[in-house]
């Protein structure tokens, strides 16, 4: 029987010397993707509690063992009687008999796994006392073995058997439950962290605009001064100024309930991390995708950890359906008990007796027992055979999900990638836009209005960028859960011992 010592996580391919690194400021704290996960993997307060479901269910596994503890028994006794004398053919007086017996019995009995019953048995008497004008004193004892062994029902399994193997089968599926729940985590970790960047980039997107919009104010108040400018353009460009700031202060917001999502997922203390800023060193980029299939497939087959519980669901089935199997048989038992006797004045030569062993006694036979109607056991066993087709199809099921979800996975990683650049070259065609409408402005060729407007395409196209490559980022890691690497993939050892 192996123990549950723990749950072993580790990064094996992460180095964290800067864990913690803060900068010049102590309210700021730089953190890489690396660092949050072995965060989250020692603090998290939802895998701390979830971690203590296999060391539970181990102990219901080890309790289930208990069913084979024998069981020791001692007792003790004193009887007395009297009789008083009686009378016969009118004239012969028989005297009274007073009797007193001391006895003592132990036994040690239990159940072995293939059903037998056994039984260590003891016992000694001590009687003493008179019977008329008489007296007497005898000692007698015997020590035996008795066992029960089932040929059919119950012989090969039974309940303590099924408890047994069901408890085992339990507790790998707590194990792979935990191992699916370190795997959702992490993957759930990692998109926050991305989405941690992409507000972060926001905030620079919309502080630009802010840029943008209050120099062309100033550039406007300095044209109507001079008379070039009439006073409705540069209330559209205080006006667009205004809109931008705004749009900062919503995307500080944003980027502050981004941090404290985080911050819930790497603590255990949140009031540690309350007044922190988090600063990611990690940036958001697009390699181009390197994905297969066939490979996906192959990986989401054998790999993730709901298809092997679902298969560990059938085995269960199959135990339950094999304990059902055999509950339909009747009961045909053989028995026998073995043992000596013993019979002297005193417990010594009672004692002394039973080790010479010259007073033999045996029993054997059987017992047969055939239920006229077995309708309880004949609709459990249909039942569990129902029930096993339906884990059956359940597992069929899941696999076409999983080959599913990773085939539109693969599809959106394409399509995302496509879409990084495509933002990429809409936004440098915007700054170009920008930048050639700027100069015809200056030039009386163009609008306030018109410039205007471009910005708010720039600040649009820049926001669509980095919202593509989070998009991109967070379907890679949602690709991996899919196909259930994403350990693999981080580096990360999973083990329960």
């Amino acid at each position: 029987m192996r123990r549950l010592l723990g749950i072993f996580l580790a990064l094996t391919n992460v180095t964290l010397a800067t864990f913690g690194q803060t900068n010049s400021s102590a309210n700021v704290r730089e953190l890489s993707l690396q660092d949050c996960i072995e965060l989250t993997l020692k603090h998290n307060l939802e895998l701390r509690f979830d971690r203590y479901n296999p060391e539970i269910q181990l102990y219901t596994l080890n309790g289930a063992f208990g069913a084979y503890d024998p069981t020791f028994s001692l007792s003790g006794q004193h009887d007395h009687n009297e009789s008083g004398s009686s009378l016969v053919q009118g004239s012969l007086i028989i005297g009274g008999s007073k009797r007193d017996d001391n006895s003592f019995t132990s036994s040690l009995g239990g159940s072995l796994p293939w059903g037998t019953t056994y039984s260590l048995q003891g016992t000694t008497t001590d009687s003493y006392g008179s019977s008329g004008t008489n007296s007497f004193e005898n000692s007698s004892g015997s020590a035996s073995i008795r066992a029960t062994q089932p040929l059919l029902k119950n012989f090969w399994i039974n309940n303590n058997v099924l408890t047994i193997n069901v408890a085992k089968n339990r507790l790998k599926y707590s194990e792979l439950t935990l191992k699916l729940q370190v795997m959702a985590k992490i993957t759930l970790l990692e998109q926050a962290y991305f989405k941690l960047i992409y507000f972060r980039e926001n905030v620079l997107v919309q502080e630009k605009a802010v840029e943008l919009a209050e120099r062309l104010v100033a550039e406007n108040r300095k044209k109507l001064e001079v008379g070039t400018l009439a006073p409705l353009d540069l209330q559209s460009a205080e006006a667009q100024a205004a809109t931008s700031r705004a749009a900062v202060i919503l995307a500080r917001s944003q980027l502050g309930t981004q941090e404290r999502v985080v911050k819930q997922m790497i603590s255990d203390e949140y009031s540690g991390w309350a007044h922190d800023e988090l600063v990611p060193t990690g940036t958001l980029t697009a390699q181009p995708p390197i994905v297969n299939l066939q490979d996906s497939w192959s990986k989401g087959l054998s790999q993730r950890p709901e298809l092997v519980q679902a298969k560990l669901d059938i085995e269960k089935s199959g135990i339950q359906l094999k304990y059902d199997h055999n509950q339909l048989f009747p009961e045909l038992d053989v028995f026998g008990t073995y043992g000596y006797n013993g019979n002297a004045g005193e417990f010594s030569g009672v004692f002394y007796q039973i080790q010479q062993r010259d007073l033999p006694t045996y029993t054997y036979g059987g017992t047969l027992t055939i239920p006229l109607s077995r309708t309880a056991a004949r609709n459990a066993y249909k039942s569990d055979k129902a029930a096993r087709e339906q884990f059956l199809l359940a597992l069929k099921t899941l696999e076409q999900k999983i080959m599913i979800d990773i085939d539109n996975d693969i599809g959106t990683i394409r399509a995302d990638f496509d879409q990084v650049h495509a933002t990429r070259a809409a936004r440098e065609y915007e700054e170009s836009a920008l930048d050639a409408e700027q100069k015809k402005l200056e030039s009386g060729k163009s609008t306030t209005y018109t410039v205007l407007q471009v910005q708010r395409d720039l600040t649009t196209a820049r926001g669509n960028e980095i919202q593509a490559l989070d998009n991109y980022n967070e379907i890679l890691s949602q690709l991996s859960l899919d196909e259930g690497s994403t350990l693999d993939r981080l580096g990360i050892r999973f083990e329960v011992k």
